[in-house]
C-alpha cells in the first residue's frame, strides 16, 4: 500500500477558465460612449499588426495572432509572457 496520495487531477483539470483575447484598449467618456452608433470607429491604443494579448481569468499569459480555420477564427500563441508574481491586468 502506498502512503503518498496523488491528488485527483480531474478536480483541477475540470476547473473552468475564461480565455480572453485583447486587441487593444480605448478610454472614453460617457458622452463619447453615448455618441457611438452603427459604423462608429473607436481608435485603440495598439498599432495594427501587433500581437493580441491572451488573458486567462484577467491575467496576461501570452501573446498571439488571429488565424482563420475553415469558417471560424482562432488564435496562434506566439509568445509566452513571463509571470512576475504581480497581476498583469493593465
Amino acid at each position: 500500500m502506498s502512503t503518498s496520495a496523488k491528488p485527483d487531477d480531474d478536480l483541477v483539470f475540470d476547473i473552468p477558465l475564461t480565455l480572453a483575447l485583447e486587441v487593444g484598449r480605448a478610454s472614453l467618456t460617457i458622452r463619447e460612449l453615448l455618441k457611438l452608433a452603427v459604423g462608429s470607429v473607436v481608435e485603440l491604443d495598439r498599432p495594427a499588426g501587433e500581437p493580441l494579448d491572451i488573458r486567462v481569468n484577467g491575467r496576461l499569459i501570452s501573446r498571439g495572432e488571429v488565424v482563420a480555420i475553415n469558417d471560424r477564427y482562432g488564435v496562434r500563441f506566439t509568445d509566452v509572457v513571463e509571470q512576475t508574481g504581480q497581476d498583469s491586468l493593465g
